[in-house]
């Protein structure tokens, strides 16, 4: 039977398909013990039952939250958000940029100007339709001096947008950029109406599946079916609710029980018994997740980048994907691009727990008698609080005092992250190293969360943008990967896989692990069987 639990794990990662699963499953007579929606899953793709109401329960939600998209930074928001709005481009479950609002695109030879055509005559909720002048509206409320959107970083080598009819945007760019379409798909550079603006924004209008009914920040999100969707075989449900379920026992009990019908971030340490449990789909895939401990730069003594280096060395990352992740992820080494990027610097040495060059960096800095705190609540991910003990108690091994601080579950991502010196974190990552590093690196990214600059590494990300050399960009990015390593100010200590569950009443084929909840798009591609 392990045999099989490995082909179910290939075929729920995406990494064989059905019919190879099927013929597989086949030759060595297991077809009576697998699970009926994974044998009849190419019927129900098919033919998906439609009708009925979807229940999520989220963590990750805050009563702070807004509909405005450049502000989104919590999986309910982003979920709810992509329930009521649709980009230019959508990343598919092979992390591949497809066509959505767009019909096509086309790059210059240089990729320095693109042009995209519109799907024509798709209508907002309020019954407008959507033209090029919609579209350069919403990408300009990520741009300029004055935005606060967290797209501004990636935005910022827009120099210029134009309609050019009702049905066509031309992009020019600062320098040439193979990744834009990606750029396009961006949760936060979601398609509104021409003057949205303010409050306007949570009136929820888009063009995506679902018209917002109602909507209580962090707690819950209502949506009815749009009628009018372009995607016409979607979406399968009528109706769709977001619950926001911080509690992991609360999230897990409500699926057991029935209350909801999928739920995100399920508990390492009882992951195992949900995969046997016979009501339950048990899901874990492996994208770009991954857990961070940022240190604010601009307050000392972070500003040292030896402190920095010796608290890297302190943590021990096998103990904490051990114990932690149980073994559902590996170790960072301390920049963000995971290891299924192509881009990924699998040549730079791993970073391991050492002690005595803990201490070394940290005499030399000074700090061998200061007291680090380290802030963390549940709600950073599951187990932020234990793996801040556990790096307290590793640091023990080295003479390092860290005192770790309990932060309330709410407001923790207004108060506490970009607020206090050092503190747990995660990252759904982005689909291309550029992405990943222009949101959260660079010293212009709006979501630079240790406001950390370093020359050499800005001019070698706007270097590998413009790069068409594949080889010679990989050579680009393999060293901004070893500076942010080296330099940074953002421990990794882990990669984890996405972790959730639903009931056996769902039906889904091949779950996108770019971010939670299948993409955030969920509530559109699955169905009831």
């Amino acid at each position: 039977m392990s045999k099989l639990k490995e082909l179910e794990k290939l075929l729920t990662e995406g990494k064989i398909t059905r019919r190879a699963f099927i013929a597989r499953v086949s030759a060595m007579g297991l077809m009576a013990a697998v699970s009926p929606v994974l044998l009849n899953g190419k019927a129900e793709a098919a033919t998906p039952k439609k009708g009925g109401r979807v229940i999520l329960g989220s963590a990750g939600g805050s009563t702070t939250d807004s509909m405005d998209p450049g502000t989104l930074s919590q999986t309910m928001s982003q979920t709810v958000n992509q329930c009521l709005r649709s980009q230019l481009v959508e990343v598919n479950y092979k992390g591949e940029a497809v066509p959505e609002l767009a019909e096509s695109w086309e790059a210059s030879k240089d990729a320095v100007t693109w042009t995209f055509k519109l799907r024509q005559g798709l209508e907002f909720h309020n019954g407008k339709t959507i033209d090029a002048d919609d579209v350069v509206y919403s990408f300009n409320q990520h741009r300029g001096p004055d935005t606060k959107s967290a797209a501004k970083g990636i935005a910022e080598p827009i120099t210029d947008i134009k309609a050019d009819g009702k049905n066509t945007v031309v992009f020019t760019l600062k320098e040439g950029n193979a990744d834009f379409p990606y750029i396009a798909s961006d949760y936060h550079i979601s398609m509104v109406p021409k003057g949205t603006k303010g409050k306007d924004y949570e009136k929820g209008v888009g063009t995506g599946p679902f018209i917002l009914q109602a909507w209580e920040p962090g707690v819950r999100f209502f949506g009815k079916r749009n009628p009018n969707y372009f995607k016409s075989d979607r979406p399968y449900f009528d109706e769709v609710e977001i619950l926001g379920i911080e509690d992991l026992s609360a999230r897990t009990n409500s699926l057991k029980t029935g209350q909801i019908h999928v739920m995100n971030r399920c508990d390492p340490k009882t992951f195992n018994l949900l995969e046997r449990m016979p009501d339950v789909q048990a899901l874990k895939l492996e994208g770009a997740r991954h857990y961070t401990i940022p240190m604010l730069t601009t307050i000392k003594p972070y500003d040292n980048n030896d402190v920095r280096l010796g608290l890297k060395y302190l943590i021990d990352r096998e103990q904490l994907v051990k114990l932690i992740l149980r073994g559902y992820g590996y170790p960072g080494n301390d920049h963000p691009i995971p290891r299924i990027n192509p881009f990924y610097a699998s040549e730079l040495p791993q970073r391991k727990h050492d002690p005595e060059k803990a201490k070394f960096h940290l005499k030399k800095a000074g700090m061998l008698d200061h007291t680090f705190k380290l802030h963390a609540a549940e709600t950073a991910f599951p187990g932020a609080v234990s793996a801040s003990e556990l790096i307290q108690e590793s640091a023990k091994k080295g003479g390092i005092k860290i005192k770790v601080v309990r932060e309330p579950d709410d407001g923790y991502w207004d108060s506490v992250w970009i607020k206090k010196e050092w503190v747990q974190c995660y990252w759904s990552g982005r689909a291309t190293a550029d992405w990943m590093f222009s949101t959260a690196y660079t010293e212009d990214a709006n979501w630079n969360d240790t406001h950390w600059k370093h020359p050499k590494f800005n001019q070698l990300i706007k270097a590998a943008r413009a790069e068409l050399d594949q080889n010679k960009r990989r050579e680009m990015y393999v060293e901004c990967q070893q500076i942010v390593s080296d330099e940074g100010a953002t421990p990794i200590p882990a990669f984890a896989m996405q972790l959730s569950a639903a009931s056996k009443q769902m039906g889904f084929e091949n779950p996108a692990a770019n971010w939670e909840f299948d993409g955030f798009r969920l509530a559109e591609r699955w169905w009831f069987v």
